[in-house]
């Protein structure tokens, strides 16, 4: 590990530090997260040290490669759909004082989770061969804890489609709240599980994807995925995949069904690099390949940077390349959007299928929000984005809710204003949010992405930047809620309480379910907030001890995959590289579970 800053004397209650990582900012300080790259390819850390802008590079033309950057500086992606190499980055976040931090700093998940070898008598490291399938129940949540409703009906033309489809299976949205609270709340450590030997220094690994259903935790490994039993951890199943993964779904089908991108082969040596051309389907449940596609344009392979699901029909992008739908259950082409002037950038899936169509040349780029019928591509409304807009991110897909940035300077959040929209495309309500407020994400790279902020009660929910607390040397934050409907503040405030700090991870029904970051002497929790009283319900606390809370101390929500249902709570990496020292270990899953 590296070696840590001089101790400072901490002020008066707090217990004394031992050596720790480098320090970071806290929560809802700026942050300085690596550079990202371009989409269509896993987000790689920055150089050791010097991490480039949040939310950096812009986008750019297609074609070159991203360089880190100093704060502030712009920098072009690198080509659509590939990978680029870049120098890890292994920081963890410890806030001064011994107060544990949600954003501490903004590293990669997989730095963070090297802590958890200090995690003695509880946790179980798991193995990684393939056991067993089973089958279970479908209460399901996937990387970003989100799910979808049924297929929509036609509209006008809006590209090329094929008449066909499933009707069975498809994605469904609960309106009602699923999640109980444990009998006990106190959780336990489920299991750990290791990274796979990265030998090379320079080698940043993709393990983007996690999935969570009652019966088992699927998460991607290397040119793999791998089913553990969520109680366990023993190994289910094994899923070989063409190569590194580079994106997964949000979504799981009612019939246990998720997707993920890889790359089209496996990687022979750091700068061996593929691009993400591959499409598989897959059952959470057993492991089972459903299918594997790709899409071509002029004969040449599509690359996607993300994917989604809505119905019964998979939706992946390729911005100028193209893109295509696919049949979630036998993997036929359902339709592919046009190329030419106006290109689709992405896609947002679950209760309803959204398009962000980019129009123009780099650089004088215009928009439109598009709902589109998922089995044939039809456009069913198109909303013109007011022109000087740089990106458009979804944020909900029903009600259809999105984030915008204008002007040149991109904020923390990756958002300046919120554009809500009725169920005909018409315009309901602008928000503006000041960039030194709020603390979700809305990466560069992705139209389906953004983390910490979700919409439900007809308001859109958002966790403050933590401030001073009403004790000595106290902290906290709040969530809060703007109308969809007028675009103004409701009154709503969760408050964290001192010491404490939320962040919203997906919406239940009509609640919240966040992450509750706690002081130094207590756990983490998880809670469900009530849309209606706000009351927080907490329905997992995680143990205390030093090696516990040190381990939670460096994750960066906005960076990890947080899946938490019927119980229990996984947090995953999305990124590997090569631990500084030989005795460090690393980590893609940590898993905690309270009955």
């Amino acid at each position: 590990p590296q070696a840590p800053p001089a101790q400072q004397t901490p002020p008066p209650a707090q217990p004394p530090q031992g050596p720790s990582p480098a320090q970071g900012p806290g929560y809802g300080y700026p942050q300085t997260p690596p550079p990202q790259p371009g989409y269509g390819y896993p987000g790689q850390p920055g150089h050791p040290g010097q991490p480039g802008p949040y939310g950096q590079p812009q986008p750019g033309p297609y074609g070159q490669q991203p360089q880190p950057g100093p704060y502030g500086q712009q920098q072009p992606p690198g080509p659509y759909g590939y990978q680029p190499p870049t120098m890890p980055m292994h920081q963890m976040g410890q806030a001064p004082g011994g107060k544990k931090k949600v954003n501490s700093t903004a590293i990669i998940i997989t730095a963070a989770v090297a802590a958890i070898a200090l995690i003695v008598g509880g946790g179980v490291y798991v193995a990684t061969s393939a056991g067993d399938d089973d089958n279970g129940k479908k209460d399901t949540a996937s990387s970003e804890g989100t799910t979808g409703g049924k297929d929509d009906t036609k509209g006008d033309d809006g590209g090329s489609s094929s008449s066909g489809g499933s009707s069975s299976g498809g994605v469904e949205v609960p309106t009602e709240a699923q999640e109980k609270t444990p009998s006990s709340t106190s959780a336990k450590i489920l299991f750990q599980v290791p990274a796979h030997e990265v030998k090379e220094k320079l080698t940043i690994d993709s393990v983007k994807g996690s999935w969570l259903t009652k019966t088992t935790y699927a998460k991607s490994a290397l040119n793999k995925i791998i089913g553990y039993d969520p109680d366990s951890g023993k190994s289910k199943w094994t899923l070989d995949l063409a190569g590194q993964t580079c994106a997964g779904s949000r979504e799981i089908t009612t019939e246990g069904i998720a997707v993920v991108v890889t790359e089209s082969a496996k990687r022979k040596n750091n700068d061996d690099r593929h691009p993400c051309t591959e499409v598989t389907a897959f059952n959470v449940e057993t492991g089972k390949e459903v299918w594997t596609k790709s899409a071509e344009t002029s004969g040449e392979k599509v690359p996607f940077g993300e994917v989604t699901i809505s119905g019964t029909t998979v939706a992946a992008a390729g911005g100028y390349e193209g893109g295509a739908a696919f049949d979630v259950n036998s993997g036929k082409v359902l339709w592919s959007p046009k190329v030419g002037e106006c290109t689709d950038d992405g896609y947002a899936g679950g209760a309803q299928l959204v398009a962000v169509r980019k129009c123009g040349d780099y650089g004088s780029e215009t928009f439109q929000i598009q709902l589109l019928d998922p089995k044939s591509g039809s456009v069913k409304w198109t909303y013109k984005v007011p022109s000087g807009i740089q990106r458009a991110k979804i944020i909900s897909t029903n009600p259809v809710v999105f984030g915008v940035v204008t002007g040149s300077d991109v904020p923390l959040t990756g958002t300046t204003d919120i554009f809500s929209l009725d169920d005909s495309g018409k315009l309901r309500a602008k928000i503006s949010i000041p960039d030194d407020k709020y603390d979700y994400e809305c990466p560069v790279r992705g139209v389906w992405a953004c983390r910490g902020i979700y919409v439900g009660n007809d308001k859109v929910y958002m966790p403050t930047k933590n401030h001073d607390g009403t004790g000595s040397y106290s902290s906290t934050n709040e969530i809060v809620s703007f109308s969809l409907a007028t675009g103004k503040s409701t009154g709503d405030r969760v408050d964290a309480g001192d010491d404490y700090e939320l962040f919203p991870i997906r919406m239940d029904g009509p609640n919240i379910i966040a992450f509750k970051d706690g002081p130094y002497d207590k756990g983490a929790q998880i809670v469900s907030v009530d849309g209606k009283t706000l009351k927080q319900t907490k329905l997992l606390e995680t143990p205390s001890s030093e090696s516990v809370l040190r381990a939670i101390s460096g994750m960066t929500p906005t960076l990890s995959e947080m899946l938490y249902t019927d119980g229990r709570w996984f947090i995953g990496s999305e990124l590997v590289s090569k631990p500084y020292s030989d005795d460090e270990k690393e980590y893609t899953a940590l898993g905690f579970g309270a009955k």
